[in-house]
């Protein structure tokens, strides 16, 4: 998985695909994959990740690049890499 801490956090990168289904979150050859149910217009894609991740992390989420690209970076605040690696892994089983 693509997990870097920093002393804010730890960053994640994330590949999205928008219109699907289900939001849910997985992995896959070591990239997190995320679903989204939004439709990529005026960062509803965005609001979605950010919303279901500060849910899942219990912290403050914040999309640092990749605003308009299905590519993205994550900072969650105040967690480490080891427990952001956990609770990925527990959610995409």
């Amino acid at each position: 998985m693509k997990i870097n801490e920093t002393k804010d956090g730890a960053i994640i990168e994330v590949f999205v695909k928008p219109n699907q289904p289900k939001f849910k979150i997985t992995t896959e050859n070591d990239e997190i994959l995320i679903s989204s149910t939004e439709e990529p217009v005026k960062g509803k894609v965005n609001k979605e990740i950010i919303k279901q991740l500060s849910k899942l992390f219990h912290a403050k989420v914040e999309l640092t690049s990749g605003s308009t690209s299905r590519h993205k970076t994550l900072l969650i605040k105040n967690i480490k890499k080891t427990e952001a690696e956990q609770l990925l892994h527990n959610q995409s089983l």
